[in-house]
């Protein structure tokens, strides 16, 4: 009995499946090339669902603005505060938020990368300000009628004289 291996005999076999050898390096270039452009494509899917991600909060926000009430509470403030702060924040942070998404080939935190998705970005975010700023007026916190603005009135001379 020989302990060496005969190989002779498994030459012939097909390769298993799955199982895919590469033997040019223009295959290679090919499919990173393919890699990468699905990658970026992946970026881009994942930079436009960050941009509509505030206005995917909206029901839920206007839920709560609704349970909350119409009076002057506390827990009413609370919500609206959080509501019409979270916005700005948004706003303040958003070329570090959409770094981890901009093209190989330019500059993560520039205001010109993405431009699309930032445009979106910032119109989702005003729709949640605007939200907040009805649930305001409809809770009498903001100005809007004649009657809130009577102590910056001046008053004329009155039209009648006194004869005496």
């Amino acid at each position: 009995m020989s302990t060496a291996v005969d190989v002779s005999k498994w030459k012939h076999l097909p390769p298993p499946p799955g199982f895919a050898t590469v033997s040019s390096s223009k295959a290679t270039s090919k499919s990173s090339t393919t890699a990468t452009a699905s990658y970026e494509e992946l970026k881009a899917k994942r930079a436009w669902d960050l941009a509509f991600s505030p206005a995917k909060s909206l029901p839920m926000q206007a839920f709560m603005l609704y349970m909350s009430g119409g009076g002057v509470q506390i827990f009413s403030m609370g919500i609206v505060f959080m509501l019409l702060s979270s916005p700005f924040k948004n706003l303040a942070s958003i070329n570090s938020a959409f770094a981890p998404f901009a093209p190989a080939s330019s500059s993560p935190k520039a205001l010109t990368t993405l431009p699309l998705q930032k445009i979106a970005y910032l119109f989702c975010n005003l729709l949640t300000l605007a939200l907040g700023l009805w649930k305001c007026r409809s809770m009498g916190l903001l100005p809007t009628g004649t009657g809130d603005w009577l102590a910056f009135e001046s008053r004329g001379q009155p039209p009648e004289t006194l004869l005496i």
